[in-house]
């Protein structure tokens, strides 16, 4: 299972209005002294130029790691369920290309919108909206999450959504976001448990989730691989909601929330005596056994899903995008 990163190094980082108003600070009224806990305080996330700082920095560090297929390069900047795709990417390139991606392509990103939700309490976090130089014209959603303020902020959640599918979201006059409680219950299903019911649906189906690529269809493509001629696959998920998989919900215009949330799944495909299983020197940069009939490769996922606001006319928590990677593999 995948563990999340750490231990972190600690970093020192350039003090603002915002980050002293974040610490604990100490203040003297006319009864004596008042200790205010900055971990209370709702405040914003970050300030936009930091915000920037941090989009930037990741892209830096993300494209350095590509170019040399090196994970150290960007592990500063990743977290939870990027930072176990990411890394497992890295090791299968590095493997089969020791001397770095030729293909490289620097990642390029504009167009970028910052929500910054205003809140108590870690984690901090805010989402960075652009669009890349890859992927179409899809819009790149990351989400940047630290524990502290001693910590920098790293990307947790990356996916793309299609364009014209991110929604709007509530903010103050002053242009904060609003986050949503995880145990919220205000929402059709609870961001805490997003997770769960995500990977309950793709087990047994049911009226959670609406019809699309990652839900209904999803589940059709893994019936339609389920059993081939001389291999049988078999599929295992389960929910990731601890630490840096936790989930993250923004409140949108309407009442609902966009949430960010992980899963993990083992896929175990067995041959029929006399086949063999394919595979690709990538996964066999990552698998530990020898494959003799069966190999079981473990797959983290990061999604992003509209969730509506319970007693909406549709209720239906939409799946706006996913991207997954395979983080291991057992051969046997």
């Amino acid at each position: 299972m995948s563990r999340d990163r750490g231990p972190r190094r600690l970093r020192r980082l350039d003090r603002s209005a915002l980050i002293a108003a974040s610490m604990t600070a100490l203040s003297l009224t006319a009864s004596g002294c008042m200790v205010v806990h900055g971990e209370r305080e709702v405040l914003p996330a970050s300030t936009k130029a930091e915000a920037a700082k941090a989009l930037q920095q990741f892209t830096t560090a993300y494209n350095n790691a590509d170019k040399a297929y090196d994970s150290s390069l960007d592990a500063e900047h990743v977290t939870g369920a990027l930072a176990a795709i990411d890394a497992a990417r890295l090791k299968a390139g590095k493997a089969n290309n020791p001397d770095g991606n030729a293909g490289h392509t620097p990642l390029k990103l504009s167009d970028v919108t910052y929500t910054i939700p205003k809140k108590a309490g870690w984690p901090r976090w805010f989402v960075a909206d652009a669009a890349g130089n890859k992927g179409g014209t899809a819009r790149w959603l990351l989400v940047f999450t630290r524990n502290g303020l001693n910590e920098p902020f790293q990307v947790a959640y990356l996916t793309l959504v299609a364009s014209g599918n991110v929604p709007k979201f509530k903010k103050d006059a002053d242009g904060w976001a609003e986050a949503v409680p995880a145990n919220s219950a205000e929402l059709a299903a609870a961001p805490e448990g997003l997770s769960k019911d995500y990977t309950t649906y793709l087990k047994s189906g049911g009226d959670t989730f609406a019809d699309g690529a990652y839900t209904s269809q999803w589940r059709t493509d893994r019936e339609k691989a389920g059993k081939r001629p001389g291999l049988v696959t078999q599929y295992i998920d389960e929910p990731l909601t601890s630490g840096d998989y936790a989930p993250l919900a923004l409140r949108t215009a309407n009442g609902g929330a966009l949430v960010f949330f992980a899963t993990h799944y083992y896929a175990k495909q067995t041959a029929a005596p006399g086949t063999s299983i394919p595979v690709t020197d990538d996964i066999l940069a990552v698998t530990t056994g020898e494959i003799k009939q069966s190999l079981t490769m473990e797959f983290v996922s990061n999604g992003v899903a509209l969730d509506p606001a319970k007693g909406a006319g549709d209720p239906k928590v939409s799946v706006l995008g996913r991207i997954e990677g395979m983080t291991s593999a057992q051969g046997s």
